[in-house]
C-alpha cells in the first residue's frame, strides 16, 4: 500500500509532552507542542466561537436538537447502496474519503489504519491513493497521534487535506486550523463518547469470548446490543444489560473521555455515526462544505428520513443515580440475573429509540461530565463545561453553582 508511514526518518513522531486528561490527539508530538494550551478540548474550549467559525454560527436555541448535536443543515440516515466488504456499516466514511481522492479534491487523507502488530490498535497515516483506503475501514481502540502528522503532510507537499478524525481531535485542528496553512481541509467526523487503551479494551474483549483474538469486529448498536463478529463467519449479539461492564477496573474509561462535551463531532463538516440511524448509518450534515462531501456519493447513497420514539427521561435518570455512585467512588448495585433478560427484551421496543436515542447518549454524557467533575476537578468547572452542558442536564436537577459558571 501506498501509505505515508506514521513515522519515517525525516517525520519521526516524538514522545507525548505528559499531562493530566490528555487524550494524545498529537499537537503535543509536533514542533509546537505549547499549542495544547489554547486547542485542548479539555482545558478551556470555546465551542461557540469554534462553530461559528465552522459552520458560520453558533447553536440556535429556535432549532433544539443543535442544543444536542450542534450546528446542522440536515439530519438523515443513510446507507450505502452496495455495502463494501469489511465496512464497520456500509462505508459511508471510507467511500467519502475514497471519491475525494479520486475526484482530486485533496491530496491525501490523514486518518487511522490498524497497527501492523495489533489491528486493534490505531495507527495514524496520510493515504493518497483511493485504493489503500480500504485497510483503514472499522472500528479501533486506543489512543493514536493523529494531527501529529500534520506536519509531515506539509512536509511532504499537501496543501489540500481530508481528516477523518474523533471529536478531541477535530477540536484541536479547528482551533489551529487558522495557522496550519493548508489551502482546503475536509474533515469527516465520527461520534466518540468512550475510548481506552488498546491493552484495556483486549481484557474487555477477554471478558466477552474466550477466543479474542478471533474477534475482528465489535459495535455498539442502536437497538441496545454490542454485535462481534469472528474470523470464522459466526455473529454474536450481547444485550447491553449482559455487559460485564461490573468486572471491568474503575479506570478503564479515562477521566477525558467520561468529561467529555463533544459526543457528536460538533465542528466537523460532515458527523457520520449510528445513533439515531435506527439499523443504518446516522448523517448530519453541518455546513457547505459537508453537503459537498455528501454530494460525491451521488447515487451511490440511499437517503432517507430520521425515526424517534420512546421516552429518555427515565433512562437518563437512571443512569444519573449510577454515575453518582461511581463519582462517588462507591460501588454501583448490578441489577439482578432474574430481571437482565426481561429488560434487554423490553429495551428495543420500549426504550429510546433513533433520535431519541440519540438524545439520550448525549444527556447521558453531558451528566457523567458534571458529576465526575465536580468530584475530581471541581475548580476546572467554569472552564471545561459550556453553557449548552446545563441546559442539558438543568431537567435532571443539576444546576451550576456561581463557582461554576464564568
Amino acid at each position: 500500500m501506498d501509505m505515508q508511514p506514521p513515522a519515517g526518518p525525516n517525520f519521526a513522531i516524538p514522545p507525548a509532552a505528559p499531562r493530566g486528561l490528555c487524550t494524545d490527539c498529537g499537537i503535543s508530538r509536533t514542533a509546537a507542542p505549547k499549542r495544547c494550551a489554547t486547542a485542548c478540548q479539555f482545558i478551556k474550549p470555546n465551542y461557540p466561537a469554534l462553530e461559528h467559525a465552522v459552520h458560520g454560527r453558533a447553536r440556535d436555541p429556535a432549532r433544539p436538537d443543535e442544543l444536542f448535536f450542534g450546528p446542522f443543515r440536515r439530519m438523515l440516515r443513510a446507507a450505502l447502496a452496495a455495502p463494501r466488504e469489511g465496512a464497520q456499516w456500509t462505508g459511508i466514511t471510507t467511500r467519502i474519503a475514497e471519491r475525494l481522492l479520486e475526484t482530486g479534491a485533496v491530496d491525501a487523507v490523514l486518518t487511522m489504519a490498524p497497527d501492523p502488530a495489533d489491528h486493534w490498535r490505531p495507527m495514524p497515516v496520510l493515504v493518497t491513493r483511493p485504493e489503500d483506503l480500504a485497510p483503514c475501514r472499522g472500528m479501533r481502540m486506543g489512543y493514536a497521534p493523529l494531527l501529529a502528522l500534520l506536519e509531515p503532510a506539509r512536509a511532504l507537499g499537501h496543501r489540500r487535506l481530508a481528516i477523518i478524525g474523533i471529536p478531541c481531535q477535530i477540536y484541536a485542528l479547528r482551533a489551529l486550523e487558522a495557522e496550519l496553512g493548508f489551502e482546503r481541509l475536509y474533515v469527516i467526523g465520527t461520534p466518540c463518547s468512550d475510548n481506552t487503551t488498546t491493552e484495556r479494551f483486549h481484557e474487555f474483549l477477554a471478558l466477552l469470548t474466550d477466543a479474542p483474538e478471533t474477534v475482528t469486529y465489535l459495535e455498539f448498536l442502536p437497538d441496545f446490543h454490542v454485535e462481534l463478529r469472528f474470523t470464522d463467519g459466526r455473529v454474536r449479539r450481547i444485550p447491553f444489560l449482559r455487559l460485564p461492564i461490573s468486572k471491568l477496573p474503575a479506570d478503564f474509561f479515562p477521566l477525558t473521555c467520561r468529561t467529555c462535551v463533544d459526543y457528536t463531532n460538533v465542528l466537523a463538516d460532515i458527523t457520520v455515526g449510528y445513533m439515531a440511524g435506527s439499523g443504518a448509518q446516522w448523517l448530519i450534515v453541518r455546513n457547505d462544505r459537508g453537503e459537498a462531501l455528501l454530494s460525491l456519493l451521488g447515487h451511490e447513497i440511499v437517503l432517507t428520513p430520521l425515526t424517534s420514539a420512546g421516552k429518555r427521561a427515565s433512562s437518563v435518570a437512571g443512569y444519573l443515580k449510577n454515575v453518582e455512585l461511581a463519582a462517588g467512588g462507591l460501588p454501583v448495585r448490578s441489577m439482578p440475573n432474574w430481571l437482565r433478560p426481561i429488560m434487554a427484551w423490553l429495551m428495543p421496543r420500549i426504550g429510546p429509540r433513533g433520535l431519541e436515542f440519540a438524545r439520550t447518549r448525549v444527556e447521558m454524557k453531558a451528566v457523567e461530565t458534571v458529576l465526575h467533575l465536580r468530584a475530581r476537578h471541581p475548580r476546572r468547572m467554569r472552564n471545561m463545561v459550556p453553557a449548552h452542558i446545563w441546559g442539558l442536564v438543568a431537567a435532571y436537577g443539576l444546576v451550576p453553582t456561581k463557582e461554576e459558571t464564568k
